[in-house]
Formats: structure tokens, sequence, C-alpha cells
């Protein structure tokens, strides 16, 4: 199964009918706890469940539920996607292990989609939050965050505190796995976007040929026709590990020419070896640009639980 998902909104939706709660910035799972067994998947249903050994308790608390929610890396009190990088990606137990003492992690649980057999989609999301509230799941490495009534306080809220933004779900909503639903709302305060990866340069002095230390990669958007318009030369944060990793992961996937449906500026084109756009990363950005350029955008780190098609769905890598 795949999560339900939100359509991107400008502001909360006002009335009644509407329930509003944080917008995390971290990794979107399903956490499947069945018979004494966790298994957690991401939106793109790959297992993801050796990474994050602290969800392994859960199993001693219920014999059979389905929850969605949001796992998030903490950095200095806040959620930071920069700091999951290092936890989303591992596929080795023991390392996972040792990890998760030094950078753990929290499961913010936001739904309830079956308990003890009971398939829960059907039913408004009213119902299951009601009986989420009853289970009481409250435990180290996991925690059921409120909600409230007012969008727009919580909107300004999280802007002060330096959160993602805002979430806002009908409350007769029932739960549609794998489509994206104006049932919900996103609002985001970051200036962060989701693009694939479709070009990299060495870095400066090291030669176009020894392939061993990244400069920057050439990123891009959406273009509305099923192909990926020019966003920009990212650098910042490439150092170091992150740089390593992400060019290892772009070995092998070169191409002829640009994969970009527009024409990419020649001052950044030069030295450029191309790849398929395969890999999606996430970068934070001042704004994007009526021209849809990234300004002086960041690396953040690749996004494993997101593909090239996820983000053509989203429309715009948000």
């Amino acid at each position: 199964m795949r999560p339900m998902l939100a359509t991107a909104a400008d502001a909360p939706p006002h009335g009644p009918q509407w329930v509003h709660e944080v917008k995390w910035d971290g990794m979107r799972v399903l956490v499947d706890v069945r018979g004494g067994r966790v298994t957690v998947t991401s939106r793109t249903e790959r297992d993801v469940t050796a990474a994050f050994p602290e969800l392994d308790a859960l199993a001693d608390t219920y014999d059979d539920l389905l929850l969605d929610g949001e796992v998030v890396a903490l950095d200095d009190g806040l959620p930071s996607f920069h700091a999951l990088t290092e936890r989303m990606h591992v596929g080795e137990r023991r390392r996972a292990e040792r990890l998760a003492r030094s950078r753990p992690v929290t499961l913010m649980v936001f739904d309830l989609l079956r308990l003890f057999g009971q398939d829960l989609t059907g039913q408004p999301w009213s119902a299951r939050r009601a009986l989420l509230e009853k289970l009481e799941l409250d435990g180290r490495s996991w925690q059921v965050p409120e909600v409230h009534d007012d969008g727009d306080v919580l909107l300004r809220v999280t802007g002060e505190q330096g959160l993602e933004g805002v979430v806002s779900k009908r409350r007769s909503a029932a739960y549609t796995p794998g489509r994206r639903s104006a049932d919900w709302r996103k609002v985001a305060h970051r200036r962060t976007y989701s693009v694939v990866v479709g070009g990299w340069r060495p870095e400066a002095g090291s030669g176009a040929s020894s392939g061993d230390r990244l400069g920057a990669v050439l990123v891009g958007l959406p273009d509305g026709d099923g192909g990926w318009r020019y966003a920009g030369r990212v650098g910042s944060g490439l150092a170091g590990s992150a740089g390593v990793a992400l060019l290892r992961r772009l070995r092998g996937a070169g191409r002829q020419g640009s994969p970009f449906s527009d024409e990419v500026p020649r001052v950044d084109a030069s030295g450029t070896t191309w790849v398929e756009p395969r890999v999606v990363v996430e970068v934070r950005t001042l704004q994007l640009t009526a021209a849809h350029r990234l300004r002086q955008p960041s690396y953040l780190g690749v996004r494993h639980d997101l593909t090239p098609e996820d983000l053509q769905e989203v429309g715009d890598g948000g």
C-alpha cells in the first residue's frame, strides 16, 4: 500500500470541517505491526525496516495495526531532513543500531489504517483519529502529535518555531491509498525542493577525468510535459562524504547530451557529465525565481523515498 498524499495550498482552509497538523520534515512511512513483527515501508513501497531499529518495540504494543506517519531526526531540537539522510538509506542492521544510539529517530504517527484486522481506510478521518488516540501510543521512539482547530494560528506558530509547515485534513475524509487528494492540503514555510539530477561537474582543480570529487550537480524540476526544466547548479553542501556518496550513485548513469527540455546556460553546461534523470535529491533555496531557477541552493541529501515519477505527479518538486 502507498500512503495518501496531500495537495499543495497557499494557506490553510477555514471552517469546522477541517483539522490541522504540523508538517514534519522527515520521511513518510507506513508501519505494519502484525504477529509480533514490525515492517516499515517508504512511500515508494520500499522495505526500510532495517534502517529504523527503534521502531521494533512497536511489536510489544498491539497485535495488529497499520500506522501512517513520518520518521524524523532532530537537530538542535528541530526536525532536520539533512540529519535524517544519515539514517534513511542504511540497510545493514548492525550499522543502523549503532546510528540509532548517536542519531535517534522518532515516528510521528498521524493516522491509523488498520486495527485488529479491520480495514479503517473507508472510515472518516475523525473516526480513525479517535481510535488512534485511544491506543495511547506514547513511547521513547514514537508519539501521536496533537491536532489543532485553527490552521492560521498553527501556520504562524510553526513559522516562528522553524518547522516545515501545516497539513490540513477534512474531518469527514476517507483514506485513499496512493492518491493525492484535495481532502488533505499542505502549506510549507521552508523553501526546499525535491529535484532530479541531470548532470554533475567535478570539483574545481580536480580534473574532469578524475571523477573522485564532486563539485556541483545540475538539477531540474518537472516542465509540465513529462520532461525536466533546468533549475540550476547546486554546489553548496556537497563537500566531504555527502559528495562522495552522491557521485557514487551517479556513476554509470551517463548519457549523451542534456536531459533538460530547455537550454542550459553555457557557463553551467561547460565541463558537465550528463546523466539520466534518475536520482532525486532535496535542496534548500532562498526562493524559486520567476524563471524557475533555484536561488543560492544547497544540497541536503538524496530522497531515497521519492522517484522522478513522484515529482512529475506533484508537478513542482515541492
